[in-house]
């Protein structure tokens, strides 16, 4: 759902969808614009053009420098039904910072943006809809805002140019850099062209690439997300293809290099003492074990203290609960996920829709050791042709072209298809028999015009996201769900729905009947209640660890709430779909645990939501672990500590098996035969540890 999700320049670094995956894409919403006529007075006009899913064009953004030194920027992007509409307007200090700034408009998912800043008497003043302050101005400080557009890239990329330190204060708090990375010649009709890329750091978690000029005073020339997004000078376009390759060999010798510093490889076997086992199967904590490692599979398991095992490397658990690695049923995997996901325990990743040539160099280079990254398992993604389609897998407009894409996936060991918002009503029930007669499951978004128990009907193995299912209430033929309706009717009238209610409990009786899986994802969608100057559930536990830009980011609301009574409606709409969720657990729906969101953090909010729901936390551990593998049909390999099965392992320096919190203090990772310190990682990322590493000693041989 949020692989569209954009942010502004401040909070790029993958907060998210995103990259790591997510918050490059999230950092981008403010990034793109369209449509802003020039004025007479204009000095120079810079065009823009957004090109998605392999060239299809989404927005654009206008910059239009007028001759008094202002600059106005318009942009609109829209991709699958959603995305931002924002005019920015400013002017800039003789240090090449931000003096004054505005930008009003809609975020993603409609909520408004309303942003100014201004420097005056010393003073730097902002206030945007979701905080506000003042500081003492600094020489050569520049404003990061919240909502703004790719230009603020561009002024970044100036302002940094004319510090002799190369280094960029920023308000409300931080510090850019950037390196150049390689320069490129390139040319269109109208001549060459020197371009180079350009890494940020200082803001977010992982480096932000950028292409720019190589004048002096450089400026945006194009912003890539690698498999998803272009954004680049008009013109250009041509060129695009050439500099997201480049991009992708650069970003891939930094990430290499990250693997190599955080990647501990195990020499010979290893013997996990004194670990009490989560079994998995029966959601119930064991008793403390021994557990021997060889060549990355468990080769053994045994009561506690059993000194007739030797190792070549001992890991002394101390009595820690030992999990097996920790699934994300629902992530859109990037290659800056890695780090994050593992750290946080998922070892495992269902990858629910991607560029398919991109996923397959992924996975490729994943499983070379090119970079640190779970096991994917991957869902092929089906749309169908339309004004809203998304268009990162394949898109078909009759069955046939569905059967090809379907042939496609089964011949690249894809156990599983995803269908999505515009698929053909008219061919669903065929294409779904058609994957089953393929060995594929079938799950996905509801198409338009239908609800989830047609869905259902069709042959469904599996439904995708909260709002999905709930939908099922609130629509009927004419409703078009690929719009921010999907959204907007969901948190209006679920507080209305009686859940003790016959259609209510008739479709929870026919998903328990049918076996049908749900993915309900119900973190990411408390962004349905989430009210400007409140942070996001999904870090409000543990926003300390987060980098100051990350934290004001995640305060921003999404939605428009526009007033208290639509926002305690919109809380009380969310607390039913939690209950929910917990009503089709106790009545027997499978229920695995997806996230879709900020990667590295959401999985745990997802995990304390079912508890809340009603789950036990060891129900809920297994909704991420024992479900998760058996839904992926990955069980014979790993989802359980079992002789045979991947070492794929988890120490907690806690126990999540009775406070589900406990999820999050993660003081070992074993991923076959690679070894994670999570606090390591974590420095790495600009993150504060949650706990202090369990380390590998020498064995007794």
């Amino acid at each position: 759902m949020h692989r569209n999700r954009l942010l502004p320049f401040a909070h790029v670094a993958h907060d998210r969808r995103s990259p790591l995956a997510l918050l490059a894409l999230m950092l981008l919403a403010p990034l793109l614009s369209v449509g802003f006529a020039a004025s007479a007075q204009a000095a120079e006009t810079i065009r823009y053009v957004a090109l998605v899913d392999g060239g299809r064009q989404a927005g654009q953004q206008l910059v239009t420098r007028h001759d008094d030194g202002s600059v106005e920027v318009d942009f609109v992007f829209k991709d699958n039904g959603r995305g931002p509409e924002l005019k920015e307007r400013f002017s800039l200090a003789d240090d090449g910072t931000f003096r004054d700034y505005q930008v009003s408009g809609s975020s993603t998912f409609g909520a408004p943006v309303d942003e100014t800043f201004k420097i005056a008497d010393g003073v730097a003043r902002w206030k945007s809809a979701s905080d506000e302050g003042e500081q003492a101005a600094m020489d050569g400080a520049q404003y990061s805002p919240l909502g703004g557009t790719p230009e603020s890239l561009s002024v970044a990329l100036g302002a940094l140019a004319r510090r002799a330190d190369g280094k960029l204060p920023l308000i409300p708090g931080g510090t850019l850099t950037m390196r150049t990375v390689e320069t490129v010649d390139i040319a269109n009709r109208q001549g060459p062209q020197r371009v180079q890329l350009l890494a940020l750091t200082g803001v977010g978690l992982t480096p932000t690439f950028v292409w720019a000029t190589t004048d002096e005073v450089p400026r945006l020339f194009a912003f890539i997300v690698p498999g998803w997004l272009q954004l680049i000078e008009d013109g250009w376009q041509a060129s695009a293809a050439d500099l997201e390759q480049r991009q992708v060999a650069a970003e891939a010798k930094v990430l290499a290099d990250l693997r190599d510093r955080l990647a501990h490889p195990l020499a010979g076997s290893l013997l996990i003492r004194n670990a009490r086992v989560f079994d998995s199967e029966h959601a119930r904590l064991g008793e403390a074990a021994d557990v021997l490692v060889r060549d990355g599979r468990i080769a053994s398991i045994s009561d506690a203290g059993d000194e007739d095992i030797d190792a070549d490397q001992v890991l002394d658990a101390g009595g820690r609960v030992l999990l097996p690695g920790l699934f994300d049923s629902h992530g859109h995997v990037g290659r800056w996920d890695g780090g994050l996901n593992l750290a946080s325990g998922v070892t495992t990743v269902r990858d629910m829709g991607n560029d398919n040539a991109t996923l397959q160099q992924l996975i490729r280079d994943a499983e070379a050791g090119k970079l640190m990254m779970p096991r994917i398992v991957a869902a092929g993604f089906l749309e169908g042709e339309s004004d809203f389609s998304a268009r990162n897998g394949f898109v078909v407009s009759d069955l046939d072209g569905a059967r090809e894409a379907i042939d496609w996936y089964a011949a690249h060991g894809y156990p599983q298809l995803k269908i999505y918002n515009s698929f053909p009503k008219a061919i669903l029930k065929d294409t779904v028999a058609y994957a089953h007669r393929r060995g594929l499951r079938v799950s996905g978004h509801v198409p338009a015009f239908l609800r989830a128990q047609d869905a259902i009907d069709a042959g469904y193995d599996e439904i995708q996201h909260i709002n999905q299912l709930l939908l099922n209430f609130f629509v009927d033929e004419d409703t078009d769900t690929r719009t921010l309706a999907r959204f907007y009717l969901v948190a209006d009238k679920t507080v209305g729905l009686d859940l003790d209610s016959a259609p209510v409990q008739d479709f929870i009786a026919s998903l328990v009947s049918h076996r049908v899986v749900i993915d309900p994802t119900l973190a990411t969608f408390e962004f349905l209640h989430q009210r400007d100057g409140q942070i996001s559930p999904i870090v409000a536990d543990v926003a300390e660890h987060l980098p100051p830009d990350i934290q004001r980011g995640r305060r921003a609301a999404e939605m428009n709430i526009p007033d208290d009574e639509t926002g305690e409606r919109y809380d009380r709409s969310f607390a039913k779909l939690v209950e929910f969720v917990g009503r089709a657990h106790a009545a027997g729906v499978p229920v695995v645990a997806g996230t879709d969101e900020m990667v590295g953090f959401t999985l745990q909010r997802e995990l304390a939501l079912y508890v809340q729901a009603g789950m036990t936390p060891g129900e809920a551990l297994q909704t991420a672990t024992w479900n998760a593998a058996e839904v992926a049909r990955v069980l014979d390999d790993r989802g359980s500590i079992a002789v045979g099965k991947r070492a794929d392992l988890v120490l907690f320096d806690g126990d999540p098996s009775a406070d589900i919190a406990d999820v999050r203090k993660v003081a070992f990772v074993l991923q076959g035969d690679r070894a994670y310190y999570p606090s390591e990682i974590h420095e790495a990322l600009g993150i504060k540890p949650f706990v202090a590493p369990v380390r590998l000693q020498a064995g007794g041989r």
